[in-house]
């Protein structure tokens, strides 16, 4: 990864849903004279697809996106590209730190951080390092691990956009008794009486 090239100036995607926030941090940013907005998305597939053509050097994601959240395209983002992901976010759930460092997420930050501190964060990134907020890690060091297995908060995930166990399935290519039996045992984890219960506690927890 390089900055551009006979520039010295960091490769700038963003993205975020809310327009507001994504015009100001556009302006903001721009002011800095070693950034360089090269793509701008309101949604998480669109960041993936800009990626992919820009190849930026840093790519700012918002968690909570329509289409792929910010971890779902982070992800997608660092299997195809040679790039480095900061996430910010308006609600830092305990769990999402750890999803994100599992995804090789080098940065996470609050929505609340000031323009100039998110550029200084920027640049560190970009010089390879890795930036948590404190706050954020240290919410993540206490937080409740999460007793579910990897298909279970697959199968909470989905159940989450989708209104039937059919559905769940089909997304999934499972048999609507193996969602089911994995649904249950979520519920019965979580001390839910239904599976939306049980989806809510998960993402409430970060862990979806």
């Amino acid at each position: 990864m390089s900055v551009a090239p006979g520039t010295g100036r960091i490769r700038l995607l963003l993205a975020d849903d809310e327009h507001l926030i994504r015009g100001a941090l556009e302006a903001l940013l721009g002011l800095e004279p070693d950034i360089e907005l090269v793509a701008s998305a309101d949604n998480g597939l669109t960041a993936v697809e800009l990626a992919q053509s820009t190849t930026p050097d840093i790519c700012l994601l918002d968690l909570e996106m329509p289409g792929a959240d910010g971890l779902e395209a982070a992800a997608r983002i660092l299997a195809t590209v040679n790039t480095r992901v900061i996430i910010v976010t308006r609600h830092a759930r305990p769990g999402v730190l750890r999803r994100a460092l599992a995804s090789k997420v080098s940065g996470f930050v609050p929505k609340s951080t000031p323009a100039q501190e998110l550029a200084v964060v920027i640049r560190a990134v970009a010089a390879g390092k890795r930036y948590i907020d404190p706050e954020i890690a240290a919410a993540a060091l206490t937080a409740e691990r999460s007793p579910l297995t990897d298909r279970e908060l697959e199968a909470l995930r989905v159940s989450r956009s989708t209104t039937s166990v059919a559905q769940i399935a089909q997304q999934l290519h499972l048999a609507p008794g193996t969602v089911r039996n994995y649904l249950s045992s979520a519920m019965m984890k979580l001390n839910a009486v239904s599976r939306h219960e049980a989806a809510e506690k998960a993402w409430q927890q970060g862990w979806i």
